[in-house]
């Protein structure tokens, strides 16, 4: 199965959740989708490496001894990343989203592709544990075609955790779709809540079961348990605010290996999650 853990917004316990569940769920493949700023590998230390795969996109190239500047191409462009001036043609590669469109409808055949790379996938194992993670280059702006990438490498014949970026944008779409599962980590907090409902949203569009974790659990207030309860969504486990885990954290350390007893805590979402995902 596939297990997306996300959220609505940044600082809930998202890494926390996946890397201490990958830990505790035998051979595993735990994928880190936030290229834009991955940090997986801080806690999991990958000890071999698989390889690394670049990641392309496929800017047009126009060749002007063709081209008639009809502007076909430019009325195409959904993402407005060609303009055509007089007898010029713009690129603005930030824009292009390297779908080929423009070379599809150029009449006189003037637009072929080139790549260009924006950033790599880096594969490495931990005993039983795979880690595959999407690296965007600095100063790249779409990391949904790294995320592609990084899932294209998963085995379908072993589990994969998927750590989404923050938020409900673009990214964490592309993320979550095509999941079995979507756990959602939250914080009992007007802010958590607000954000939580956003992920909620999202997740019911895309037609995914989903569940909640809740972290910090015994600081804020009841709104995201009646929330919850509203909206008949399941709560998946309760992690309580205890300091010995933001110092795990905080040295690059698994709770489940320094504060053993939290163990089963992940094990049970994982438990959770497998009976959820098959109807149980």
């Amino acid at each position: 199965m596939i297990l997306a853990v996300a959220s609505g917004k940044g600082g809930t316990g998202k890494t926390l959740v996946a890397t201490n569940m990958a830990s505790v769920a035998g051979e595993v493949q735990l994928v880190d989708c936030d290229a834009e700023e991955p940090n997986v590998h801080l806690f999991i230390k990958p000890i071999e490496t698989e390889g690394v795969i670049p990641v392309t996109l496929s800017l047009p190239q126009i060749d002007e001894g063709k081209c008639t500047h009809c502007g076909r191409c430019a009325e195409a462009c959904e993402y407005h990343a060609l303009m055509v001036l007089g007898q010029q043609v713009l690129l603005f590669e930030e824009l292009c989203h390297g779908c080929g469109a423009c070379s599809f409808v150029c009449p006189e055949g003037a637009i072929s592709e080139r790549p260009k790379e924006i950033g790599r996938v880096e594969v490495g194992k931990r005993g039983s544990l795979r880690l595959i993670q999407g690296v965007l280059h600095v100063g790249e702006p779409m990391p949904s075609p790294v995320i592609r990438k990084a899932k294209a490498l998963i085995d379908p014949s072993l589990m994969a955790i998927l750590d989404a970026p923050p938020g409900t944008s673009c990214p964490v779409v592309e993320t979550v779709k095509g999941a079995d599962f979507c756990c959602l980590v939250t914080e009992p907090t007007p802010f958590g809540l607000y954000d939580l409902t956003l992920a909620v949203g999202m997740v019911k569009k895309l037609g995914i079961k989903m569940g909640v974790v809740l972290n910090r659990a015994d600081v804020g207030d009841q709104g995201v348990r009646e929330y919850l309860q509203g909206e008949e969504i399941p709560l998946l486990a309760e992690i309580p605010f205890d300091p010995r885990i933001s110092e795990v954290c905080s040295r690059g350390g698994l709770v489940v290996e320094e504060l053993p007893h939290y163990r089963g805590l992940f094990s049970s979402i994982l438990l959770k999650v497998k009976e959820l995902s098959s109807g149980g």
